[in-house]
């Protein structure tokens, strides 16, 4: 995270890209729960989880 609060295109990449490891899900639907949610960690977990779920 850069020191004005807002999070670089790089570090959502490298989030997306371990959400979607630790997961299972595609880094592309880890992207757009990023986008929805931002970037707090066990929320981006949680519903990754409930979105792996349901497919």
């Amino acid at each position: 995270m850069k020191k004005d609060g807002h999070d670089s295109e790089a570090d959502k990449r490298l989030l997306a890209e371990k959400l979607a490891r630790d997961v299972g899900i595609t880094e592309e639907q880890a992207s757009e729960l990023i986008n929805m949610i931002g970037t707090d960690w066990p929320s981006l977990v949680r519903e990754a989880r409930f979105l792996k779920d349901r497919h």
